[in-house]
């Protein structure tokens, strides 16, 4: 309520936005759209220490949701991402391509980040970095498809420039912890690009957590894969070709989030 009467300030006079803080769901009913960024606190360690407390909420959460409102479309931010992507889908049992976890993308921002500044390049030299699977510690960045101006960078991405990039984009959370509370901008940015897309009724590409049913092999799981997203949701999941290497990492991240979900 709080952030709703500090945010209700910074309105343009000429906008017909309305911002409301509330603990009743039905000032939700009918949402076409819903974000949910909740937690039960904040994790110090990794994003599974709460994970029982956040999986019970993301049930209660959905519940209310399905009670009030009609197949809208759920971006899920809260932490364990896919795990929580995984059974809120699983609660509601609203269509796969309507549920979504955004976090891979910002993974994804971050392996631009960490390539340009270890490679002493532009963040805008380089293209197709991508980030799949878990969004924690068994994440894995697709260096197989970077391109560097134009030009495929496997000669400047050396094995030493791989390990020192993948060990900072996962570990990127801890070091912005150690100067503020939390990512916000970041994370506040990837998700307004997809609310975006769909209001004004475009496509965008990105990474994004969903329940897979086949795809890159990968079925009953939720985990971050190349997407296309319209106002509809999730209109295709893209399977992108991926080295031997990623294959296995994909492979075992995914085992990994599937451990987290039966250790409920």
């Amino acid at each position: 309520m709080g952030e709703a009467l500090d945010i209700s300030n910074s309105i343009p006079k000429n906008s017909d936005i309305t911002i409301k803080g509330t603990d009743d769901y039905s000032e939700i009913a009918n949402s076409q759209l819903i974000v949910i960024a909740a937690s039960t606190g904040v994790y110090l360690k990794n994003r599974n220490e709460m994970i029982e407390a956040q999986v019970q909420m993301i049930k209660n959460i959905g519940k209310n949701i399905k009670e009030k409102c009609f197949s809208p479309i759920i971006l899920i931010v809260s932490n364990p991402v896919d795990v929580l992507t995984y059974y809120f889908q699983k609660e509601t049992k609203f269509p796969r391509n309507k549920v979504m976890g955004i976090a891979s993308s910002l993974d994804t921002s971050r392996f631009r980040l960490q390539l340009s500044q270890n490679l002493q390049i532009k963040n805008s030299q380089i293209s197709d970095a991508i980030v799949l699977g878990e969004h924690g510690d068994s994440m894995v960045p697709i260096f197989s498809k970077v391109r560097i101006n134009g030009e495929l960078g496997s000669k400047m991405i050396d094995s030493k420039i791989k390990d020192k990039v993948w060990s900072e984009i996962r570990d990127y959370w801890i070091a912005l912890r150690n100067y503020k509370s939390r990512s916000q901008f970041g994370i506040a940015k990837n998700t307004f690009d997809v609310i975006e897309a769909m209001m004004k009724n475009q496509e965008i590409s990105i990474p994004a957590s969903v329940m897979l049913n086949g795809e890159y092999g990968e079925k009953d799981v939720c985990m971050g894969v190349p997407v296309t997203i319209n106002r509809d949701g999730i209109s295709k999941i893209q399977e992108i070709q991926l080295d031997t290497s990623e294959q296995n990492l994909f492979k075992l991240s995914a085992n990994t989030i599937r451990e987290n979900i039966k250790s409920i």
